[in-house]
């Protein structure tokens, strides 16, 4: 009888170690299928007329010395800002952008570089909010002192009435394109999944650099100032998922 239990539990013993060395049974993992998207990335725009010019007005003197030239400088400068406050500008438009001071030397084939001079400069940025008194301000700026302009830039101060204008019709573009692109490869747009914005400022035609040294002419024409437009843009970057 001991020997017979012996033989059964020996067997069971073997088919449950040949139970734990079979191989598992196959299994299939089924994924989703990946989502088709599409990226675009789109300008809205909008127009306006500028109701801002800025320009910066510069000083440039040379003399001897660096004190020398920097008085010089100063003086001219003074002549410069008490002009444009003459003009009706605030003192929140006038600022000052940049002060240098710099050695001159004359230069010889074979010789050392010879000092002869400073240069001082002297550079304020100016906001004009009458447009119409931008060509007049730089003939000012020019007969008592300055002898270097940039500008003008033109700018619309209160714009974000006119960006949300150019984010409508960015967002309007993009879904346009969206389901042109759907429509070509036989889907429809699904859903939008994200949206982005960086704006992107175009203000109109590039400043202009100047290097003015106009003699006094009472009978001499002011200068003349077109504003034209000023296009104001965002980019919109979105993501669609096709189905």
């Amino acid at each position: 009888m001991i020997h017979r239990n012996r033989q059964r539990v020996a067997a069971a013993a073997l088919v449950a170690v040949m139970v734990a060395a079979a191989p598992a049974a196959a299994q299939t993992i089924t994924l989703p299928p990946a989502a088709t998207t599409l990226s675009l990335t789109v300008e809205g725009r909008t127009n306006r007329a500028p109701d801002m010019a800025e320009v910066s007005g510069g000083v440039v003197t040379t003399a001897a010395t660096a004190a020398a030239a920097m008085a010089e400088n100063a003086t001219r400068m003074n002549a410069v800002v008490s002009a444009v406050r003459k003009a009706g500008l605030a003192d929140r438009d006038i600022q000052t952008s940049g002060i240098n001071l710099q050695p001159q030397y004359k230069y010889e084939n074979n010789q050392p570089p010879v000092l002869t001079g400073y240069q001082a400069t002297n550079t304020v940025n100016l906001r004009i909010r009458k447009i119409a008194d931008t060509g007049k301000l730089l003939d000012t700026l020019v007969s008592v002192g300055a002898n270097q302009i940039n500008g003008p830039t033109f700018r619309v101060e209160n714009s974000d009435a006119a960006l949300d204008e150019a984010r409508q019709a960015a967002v309007k573009t993009a879904r346009a394109r969206a389901e042109l692109y759907a429509k070509a490869t036989g889907m429809q747009i699904k859903r939008l999944l994200t949206l982005t914005e960086s704006p992107s400022f175009d203000q109109g035609p590039r400043p202009m650099m100047m290097k003015m040294a106009r003699d006094s002419e009472a009978a001499a024409p002011p200068t003349p100032v077109e504003p034209g437009e000023v296009a104001l843009t965002i980019n919109v970057t979105t993501v669609f998922e096709l189905e």
